[in-house]
């Protein structure tokens, strides 16, 4: 009978624990409390969250050498798309920090993609100032395009465009913000786990 007992307790305790184990794990990789709209403070305080997030445009942007590109190249990551000219000084301001979340960056599953809305005549005079921030690449859009392509409209210089790596656009930082620092470095850590 006393063996019965230790038996039952040994039963016992292998299904306690396994209770245990499937009530833990699920918590372990679930999503943080609150997501992207619970960072929205300190740098990242301007951070708004879409409720609804719609599919990234599809409206063609060109690189250094003037080839073509889309969002849609950067699906299976986090992408910080980051509307700028070489005009806006508070866009000039936020680039280094830019530049810094992108070294920090390599080698995960995030793209920096900083987009210059400048004009054509400017485009050179940008070129030069994104090479002097590396590793950021250089894209342009000198029909201003782009912004019009997402919901809502981009309305102001800078604005940065959080998108998951399903494609969908997920929120928005208008004005300036530090990239380099801790806030930023929540938001895109949240963004890379976003579905």
């Amino acid at each position: 009978m006393a063996s019965f007992g230790v038996r039952w307790g040994r039963g016992g305790l292998a299904v306690a624990g396994l209770a245990a184990a499937l009530y833990v794990i699920p918590g372990c990789t679930a999503k943080p409390a609150g997501g992207l709209k619970s960072l929205a403070q300190g740098q990242m305080k301007s951070l708004v969250v879409d409720d609804t997030p719609s599919p990234a445009p599809t409206v063609p942007f060109a690189d250094a050498a003037g080839k073509t590109h889309t969002l849609a190249e950067f699906k299976g990551k986090a992408v910080i798309v980051n509307l700028w000219a070489t005009w806006c000084a508070p866009c000039v301001q936020e680039m280094p920090t830019l530049a810094k979340l992108a070294q920090t960056s390599a080698g995960q599953p995030v793209a920096i993609v900083p987009i210059s809305l400048d004009s054509a005549d400017d485009v050179a005079n940008a070129e030069s100032f994104i090479a002097k921030r590396p590793p950021l690449p250089f894209y342009s859009d000198v029909k201003y395009a782009l912004p019009f392509g997402f919901k809502p409209s981009v309305a102001t210089l800078p604005t940065t465009l959080l998108i998951d790596a399903a494609g969908n656009v997920r929120g928005r930082v208008a004005a300036g913000a530090d990239w380099a620092g801790p806030d930023a470095k929540r938001v895109v850590e949240t963004l890379e786990k976003t579905p």
